[in-house]
């Protein structure tokens, strides 16, 4: 897994007291509020009741000649055709519009584009065949902001288009009869994270002219569930539709979201957002990622029990379908760094292979950040053409570094966090090179992938009476995390694998107190740390049940050695990027003399077992004057000069000095002399 920067809450002690008692709560929750900048008690009665209060639709700009127009349409008989997308943002804004539309007597139909031939928004193509249907207006979903070419072009065909979108505007916009956009630098709306399906949502409720939030009683499974699957922020706004929802979802009437419900296992359980975002959102998206999007809409439009459940089994399979697309581009990205290691040391991760699933490599994308570190580009090449995706991390505009690679690209578009494009398959070698050139001309130290831990913890505090009230902080997800302790100096006293061995069960012990953590997608082959070994752990926790049992579950999100010098590690790790890019690297420590690999040296040498990486090393080694970097450099040094030797246990990477190795002069190593020309 990636580098991470541990980040820490620090909430006022006094203030945490306080507020425990005005509101009659833990102080472990006092404590979460606070860190999330609620230090009031108004503040955070106003964020833990979250009232189903939403702003008046008619904030939006526009919003007044959106309904007008629709009005118009429903009333004179005209045609509509809702304009959807292909994710589960759009697809469940078009369902519930067209649901909406359709019980107030309007003649409704929908398009969705194909992901494959179509891509994403609307597109002329699409819009002869609307017209030839004798469509008179056009609705767009979670799209439309950046088509005023189409726009125009439904205009000639006779059509009027009114948009409805969340996302950036460009600095033209589309001449519709209604542009309804909160992020319209124009619009006085004040919230202005809703997803495409809040829009949508804020759409069915002035055209009610509902300024209560009433619809939220028929409307509010629909709109959280597209609302989870985008990552808009879980606040405001976004909260009150989301826990509504969430409390709908298991009841809801629509024979196919219930089918695709039970489907998941999820039938007669309270669903919580982590259920959307992690299994129903997935499920949706794989349909239309497995050129099958129309098999969704079909289930969400089914009304027979039988053919639903038929249908929810065929998007399950276009997941698991999804699943094995994305494991083999794993495999594959494996071989290719392989043949060429050197790639993993560029600034941005630039990858291509034959004939990958476009629709997958973005989420292979984000599975390759999360592992290396640093933003990751994929290319999938077919007939000499190629087709790519890219994912961020947090800090670093990977947009910004694409677009300056402009004349070696076909297409590209996006924002800070993903990027699409397209470009000859024989330019691929010659933009990783012009990609990262970017990249160091943005940024001399690229930014690193980072986790915020509210507080440190103890495990006599992680207790049911605790643990319990968290619940008042759901539903959790982007700008609402779900909390995160940090557990500090615990000794290893048991590792057990879980499910065939693709996750862990630790025994733990902490200040003389013993617990269990459970490690979810961590393979036991693939875990370095042994019995007796010192760790601190970022973890959440929940309550779960048991045989009937209630009882604390604590799970590791993050796991490192024991009192690890953050800052050595972090900084040391892109010095050893930047020396085996041949430059200079910030920090003078990086450069080891022959002090400090006699240092490394010594610590090989007293190590009684393996270690299981080069971070695991310097956790051990850390000290004055040495880093990551150093401690690295010293090892490939030791090795070179026939003083060390390298090789792999089942705990990992193991090194071992050579008995009676002659002695060696470190000066002449040439991978001293090639550093001391840094």
């Amino acid at each position: 897994m990636g580098m991470r920067r541990w980040e820490y809450g620090a909430p006022d002690a006094e203030k945490v007291r306080a507020l425990a008692g005005e509101l009659d709560i833990p102080p472990l929750v006092s404590s979460l509020l606070i860190s999330r900048g609620m230090d009031t008690a108004k503040a955070a009665q106003g964020f833990l009741l979250a009232k189903d209060i939403l702003s008046d639709p008619f904030s939006i700009l526009d919003m007044d000649r959106a309904v007008e127009r629709i009005h118009q349409a429903v009333d004179q008989g005209e045609p509509i055709c809702i304009y959807g997308d292909y994710d589960c943002d759009g697809i469940t804004s078009t369902v519930m519009l067209y649901r909406y539309l359709e019980s107030v007597g309007a003649e409704v139909s929908y398009y969705v584009p194909n992901r494959e031939d179509e891509g994403y928004g609307m597109n002329c193509g699409a819009l002869e065949k609307i017209a030839q249907k004798g469509v008179r207006l056009i609705v767009t979903v979670d799209n439309g902001i950046s088509a005023a070419k189409e726009v125009a072009f439904a205009r000639e065909l006779g059509m009027d288009v009114v948009v409805t979108d969340h996302h950036q505007p460009p600095e033209e916009l589309p001449d519709a009869a209604a542009v309804v956009d909160p992020h319209r630098r124009d619009c006085p709306s004040s919230f202005k994270d809703l997803a495409g399906v809040g829009v949508a949502f804020q759409l069915i409720c002035a055209l009610e002219d509902d300024r209560d939030g009433e619809m939220l009683e028929y409307y509010a499974d629909w709109a959280a569930l597209g609302t989870v699957a985008d990552v808009v922020p879980l606040v405001g706004e976004n909260r009150v539709i989301v826990r509504r929802g969430l409390e709908q979802l298991p009841q809801s009437d629509n024979v196919g979201l219930q089918a695709l419900i039970c489907a998941c296992g999820l039938e007669d359980k309270p669903l919580r957002a982590e259920n959307i975002a992690f299994i129903l959102a997935p499920r949706i998206n794989a349909a239309s990622r497995m050129g099958c999007v129309e098999k969704v809409l079909e289930l969400f439009f089914c009304e027979d029990e039988e053919q639903a459940q038929l249908l929810a089994q065929e998007v399950c399979g276009c997941n698991s379908a999804r699943q094995k697309e994305e494991q083999k581009i794993l495999e594959d990205t494996a071989r290719v760094i392989a043949e060429d290691p050197m790639v993993l040391y560029d600034r941005i991760l630039v990858l291509a292979g034959e004939g990958w699933h476009h629709g997958v490599i973005g989420i292979v994308c984000s599975k390759l950040v999360e592992r290396y570190g640093k933003p990751c580009l994929l290319v999938s090449t077919s007939q000499g053409e190629g087709r790519g995706s890219g994912r961020s991390v947090p800090g670093f505009s990977l947009i910004d570094a694409v677009s300056r690679c402009g004349d070696l690209l076909e297409k590209f578009g996006g924002h800070p966090a993903a990027v699409g494009f397209s470009l000859q398959a024989n330019q691929v070698e010659e933009f990783r090179r012009a990609v990262n050139r970017a990249a160091a001309q943005l940024s001399e130290s690229m930014p690193c992938l980072s986790l915020f831990i509210d507080r440190t913890a103890a495990p006599s505090e992680l207790t049911m009476e605790n643990i319990r009230p968290m619940e008042l902080l759901e539903p959790f997800g982007a700008q609402n995390e779900e909390p995160v302790f940090a557990l500090l100096s615990c000794r290893i006293e048991g590792v057990y694998a879980m499910s065939e061995g693709r996750h862990l069960r630790l025994k733990l012990s902490l200040e003389g107190q013993g617990f269990y953590a459970v490690y979810f997608g961590m393979p036991v082959q693939s875990f370095l740390y042994g019995v007796g070994d010192l760790v601190d752990l970022a973890v959440s926790c929940s309550i779960s049940v048991w045989q009937e049992e209630e009882r604390v579950t604590i799970r590791i999100r993050d796991l490192r050695p024991a009192k690890l010098d953050q800052e050595g590690l972090l900084g040391g790790w892109q010095d050893y990027d930047r020396c085996r890019r041949g430059e200079k690297p910030l920090f003078a420590e990086s450069i080891p003399d022959r002090e400090k690999i006699a240092r490394v040296y010594r610590g090989i040498r007293s190590e009684p077992a393996p270690f299981g990486d080069y971070g695991q090393l310097f956790g051990r080694m850390q000290g004055e004057g040495l880093n990551y970097c150093s401690v690295r450099l010293s090892v490939e040094v030791l090795r070179e000069r026939g003083l060390v030797q390298l090789g792999r246990s089942k705990a990992g990477l193991a090194a071992r000095v050579i008995p009676d190795a002659p002695r060696a002069d470190l000066e002449a190593s040439p991978i001293m002399k090639r550093l001391q020309t840094l």
